[in-house]
This record gives structure tokens, sequence and C-alpha cells, in this order.
């Protein structure tokens, strides 16, 4: 096929010229020639046309083709020119080849210049494909720069053999605090732990290729340690081994997912706890009552009188740990009111005192503007007194305790604060993590149960609240709750607490008792028939609402437990209503598990008595609802 040519003849004399588009012709080429003869036709020609290639007669009277040379040169073209000549000299060839020239071909032997363009055409394209290629390699350096310095996560790269950086881009500087220059003469090793470094070393020469999803410890200028997620690629840096790196810091992350995992075996410790309490409840209600009741029977001065005495005693101190495990797991009721937290220390000031002794001195610090909560009035005054007694257990050799009030105004919404500080031993970080789990303790053996600081967190948890501690080894420990701000205190939830009242001796009215647990049944029977009532019995709701249908009698009171099979205590007591309107209501349970409110808190409108349940606490509990 015809390859088309342009061309560019210097030459003065016509019929020169006439020879190079004969013999091209002949070598199968098409051409287009323009012919000039002086310089500023050549910068003309130049400046208005692409050309392939310069054929320049050696020497004409005021152009030659040095000057022509001179020309391209100016204009830093890659354009070859060929040196046609009759009467040249070797000496002045060379000189021409020197200049730039790519051949010289003698006019008697024109044979040559057919296969000396198609040399020089096919070196014009491998120089441009090289340059392209140079150019292709040039933009993909300065693309990649571009990533390398405008990625907003660390990105370096080291050398596989020595581990040292050879780049670190400007993102890398500022979160690893380290300057440009000090990374250049610092290695991989230099940012791990000590400890970490042999399994780097053995991780770098075991691995090839590309480095997925690994997370490694890094160490960064201050000494502080991170976690950090790496992405890496092999390839060839300036002749050597290389390894690129992208390095995202994902030690919030992992703190992130690790208080998730905290949360959910809190969640599922808590569980596990309310179903035991729950369960436990109903045995110490056996327990408790009976023993109560066989010392009724017995005279104080009977050998067994103390003995079962004991039994009560340590019924009630199982009765204490098992409502301080439903407050861990967030099941037991309260009874919410709008609190001043002010008015709540104010009352517990002198207890406080005489809980913390002698030689730890309270400072109470109350904010003169303190917003109100919304809160369990018992529950707010349980936790101030169990991080008052952690606080004094904190400081064996005395010290000072702080609580102190404030409101707070966080993005989320306006909050009160309670601060309860120690001068004490502190907690280091490791038990921190695990300072509310039920059963952890940092004292000896014999102590604590480990249930204190659990069962704040429960009901902070279950009041809507939220608790954490501030701490440092040797200097002290403060705990923060902080509560939902109040602002519409026109109409506070009323206290559902009772005014003392001495035991009636005896009652005429008529009790549904429900209850599936056949030996609490059987307790609370013979403490309501101890004091006169009449009590009508069933295990579960079918059974209830039968009674009520059939039983000619009145029935006055409707005494349930909350968690029945088939029908739960307030399903029971929706359907009863209907068939007897004037029938009062007292729930019982050991925990709520929401079935009578939200969370656990119960409606105000609800009388309810917290298992273990005693022959005092419900009779008295029955007194009161009846009344």
């Amino acid at each position: 096929m015809p390859q088309e040519l342009s061309l560019l003849l210097v030459e003065d004399s016509e019929d020169d010229a006439s020879l190079v588009p004969i013999e091209q012709s002949r070598g199968g080429l098409e051409l287009t020639v323009e012919r000039v003869d002086t310089r500023g036709e050549m910068v003309v020609v130049l400046e208005h046309r692409a050309l392939d290639m310069v054929i320049s007669h050696h020497s004409m009277p005021t152009f030659d083709a040095l000057a022509a040379l001179t020309v391209i040169r100016e204009r830093a073209l890659d354009l070859p020119l060929l040196v046609v000549s009759g009467t040249i000299d070797e000496e002045a060839a060379v000189a021409a080849m020197k200049a730039g020239a790519q051949d010289y071909i003698s006019k008697a032997k024109l044979v040559r210049l057919v296969p000396a363009v198609e040399r020089e055409l096919r070196e014009k394209a491998s120089r441009r494909d090289k340059r392209r290629a140079e150019e292709r390699a040039l933009q993909s350096e300065d693309r990649y720069r571009l990533l390398f310095e405008s990625c907003p996560l660390p990105m370096w790269v080291y050398d596989l053999e020595t581990l040292a950086f050879l780049a670190v881009n400007e993102s890398a500087v500022r979160h690893y605090g380290y300057s440009q220059e000090e990374f250049a003469s610092m290695t991989l090793a230099d940012i791990r732990p000590p400890e970490d470094v042999p399994a780097l070393r053995d991780h770098v020469a075991a691995l090839s290729g590309r480095d997925d999803g690994r997370v490694w410890r890094h160490r960064k200028k201050d000494g502080s340690i991170i976690s950090v997620d790496i992405k890496a690629s092999d390839f060839r840096f300036e002749s050597r081994a290389a390894r690129l790196v992208l390095a995202h810091d994902v030690t919030d992350r992992r703190h992130l997912e690790e208080q998730l995992r905290h949360a959910q075996k809190m969640e599922a410790v808590g569980r596990l706890a309310g179903g035991v309490a729950h369960d436990f409840n109903n045995l110490l209600s056996v327990i408790a009552s009976y023993a109560q009741l066989t010392l009724l029977e017995l005279p104080e001065a009977s050998p067994l009188w103390s003995d079962v005495d004991e039994i009560r005693k340590a019924g009630e101190r199982a009765a204490e740990l098992t409502r301080q495990l439903l407050a861990f797991s967030r099941q037991q009721v309260l009874a919410p009111t709008v609190l001043d937290l002010n008015t709540i220390l104010s009352g517990m000031e002198g207890m406080l005192s005489r809980l913390l002794g002698g030689d730890v001195s309270l400072n109470l610090v109350r904010s003169s503007s303190l917003g109100r909560i919304r809160a369990d009035a018992g529950q707010v005054e349980q936790v101030v007194m169990n991080l008052a007694v952690n606080a004094r257990d904190a400081m064996p050799a005395g010290g000072t305790l702080t609580i102190e009030t404030s409101n707070v105004t966080l993005d989320e919404g306006a909050y009160v604060m309670l601060a309860v500080s120690d001068t004490g031993v502190g907690i280091d970080e490791t038990e921190q993590v695990r300072i509310f789990e039920p059963f952890f303790t940092t004292k000896e053996k014999g102590k604590g149960t480990g249930l204190g600081l659990s069962t704040v967190f429960g009901i902070v948890q279950q009041s809507g609240g939220r608790i954490w501690v501030e701490s440092e080894v040797g200097k002290g420990a403060t705990f923060k709750v902080r509560f939902a701000r109040v602002e519409d205190v026109s109409d506070p939830m009323p206290a559902r607490t009772a005014p003392p009242e001495a035991l009636a001796p005896s009652g005429a009215q008529t009790i549904l008792l429900v209850e599936d647990d056949e030996q609490v049944r059987a307790v609370a029977k013979a403490i309501l028939r101890r004091h006169g009532y009449r009590v009508l019995e069933t295990m579960d709701a079918g059974g209830a609402l039968l009674t009520c249908e059939k039983h000619r009698g009145n029935i006055d009171l409707l005494l349930t437990d909350v968690i029945l099979p088939h029908m739960n205590g307030r399903e029971l007591v929706e359907r009863a209503i209907l068939i007897r309107p004037d029938m009062r209501v007292l729930f019982m349970s050991g925990y709520t598990a929401g079935e009578l409110g939200r969370d656990g808190v119960i409606d105000a409108d609800l009388a309810f008595i917290q298992k273990p349940i005693t022959p005092e606490s419900l009779i008295r509990k029955v007194r009161e609802v009846l009344r």
C-alpha cells in the first residue's frame, strides 16, 4: 500500500528538485512536496503545515542544510532531515551528520533515498511511540502522586528488604506526628510497639502480593498506641521491591465494638439475673413467711426461737441480694415522681455522715438553680448510698467525699448531673471496663458482694439516665450520673408511699388469690387466713375468671401474680373487672418484665407488692388497698 509523505525540499534548482519526487514515487510513496530555498520560506511552511521529513541540498547561495537544521532545532521539532548533494566531500558530510542530519545521500546514488526515508519514518514513529509512553507514564505518576498526597488516610511506601520508609503522605505526617524528615530516617519497625516487631518481620517475609484486612498496633510519636487496618500491595518503586500501604485508624471503631460487646454481655447477664431473682423470690417468700409465722407461734424462751430468727434474718439478707439483682437487670418496679436532687441530698446528709465515719469528710456542693428530674425517690437514695459506700471503701486511710449537683446542657438535651468524687486509690482502665458488672469486685474476699455498682447501673439505666466513671490510679474516682431534666413540673407524678399504719388484727373481706407457684400460694393463703380473711385460691387466670363468675358472695380483693401461665396478671384484671367492677386489685411479682408498665415503671394507679413477701408486708399492703 502506498504511504503518504509530506515532504519539504530545501533546493534552489527546480531540475534537481524534480528528481526527488520521481525517486520517491518509484519507492511506492505518495508525496506531497513543497519546495523552499530561503530561511523565511522554510519558517512559513513549518508554521502552517505538518511535515514528515525535510530533504535539503547541502549548500546554496543563500541557504543550506546546516541552516535548515538550525531552523528545526530552534523550534524543537522531531523532523528528520536528509542531506542530498552531488559535490559534498566526506568532511562536509560528517559535519552535517554531527549537526543533526539523519543521513547523507549522493545524487549519484538516489536509490538509497527510499530506504533512508522509510528508515527515518520508522525511527520517527518509534520515537513518537516512546515519547507517548513516557507521557503516559508521567501522567500516571502524576495521578499516583495526586492520589497519594491528597488521600485523607495515611499512606506510605516502604522497602521490603530494609523496611525503610521511601515515601510518606501528609496524612501520615499529621496522624502519626512525625515529620517527613523523621519518617525518612525511620523504618516500619519504628512505628510498632517493640513486642510486635518480631511478628511484623515474619509477616513481611511470608507475604507476597497483597495484604488486605490485617489490623496492627501502631505507635504514634506521642507514644499512644492505635489499632490500624492495613491494605497493602507490592510494586516496584525506583527499581526497589516495595510495598504501598493504606492505613485506616480503627481505634475508635474497635472501642465502640468492645463497648457493644460489653453491653450485650451485661444485657445477657441481666436477663439471667432477673430470671434467677424471680424464681428465688418465690422461694424466699416461702422461707421468710414461714419463719415469721413460726416465730409468732413460738415463745421467745423456746430454744428454737433464736434458730428460726436466724432463718428469718438470712431470708432478709437474701431478699436484699435479689433486689439488687433486679435493680441491675432493670426489672424492679419503680414509682417515679418529680424530684429535687438537692432535697434528696439534704435529707440524707446526716445518714451519709454517720455512714462515712470520722475519717472521711463529706462535702456537698449543690447548685442553687438545679432543675428537676423524674425518678423513684427510694431508688435515687439507693444510688447515692451505694456510690458513697463505694467511695468510702476506696479511702481506707480517710479522705474527702464530694457530692455535687449541677445543670448540664448538651446537644441532645438538658440534664441534671450528680457527681460523686473521692480522693481514694482510683480505678485502673481494665477494672473500669468491668466496674458495673454484677459480682465483680476489687475488694478482698468476704468484704463485698460485687452488687453495689451493678445495682446503681441498673437503677440509672431504668430511670432513663446514664452513668460513667472517670478515674486514674492513685488520683481518686468520680462517678457521674446524668438524668433528663424535667421542664414541666406543674403536675408531678405523685409518690405511691403509704403512711405508716399499725397492722389491724383481722379482716373480714374475701380475697381471690391467684398464684401459680404452689408453695407461695400456700403461704400467702396461710398469712391471709391467719388475719381473718376469707381466701379463694386458684393457680391461673382461667380459674380466677371462673371463680369471679361462679362465686355467689362478694370478692373484695383480687391478689394476683403478674406472671401467670397462658394469660398474665394485667390481662386477667382487665377481664375480671368487667365481671366484678367493684373488686380491688393488688399485683405481686418477683419482677415485672414490663408487664405492669413500660420498662417496669409501674403505672401510678396500680397497687403492687414486690416479692419476696412476708406476713407483715403482705398484710400491710392488703389493708392499704382495701382501705
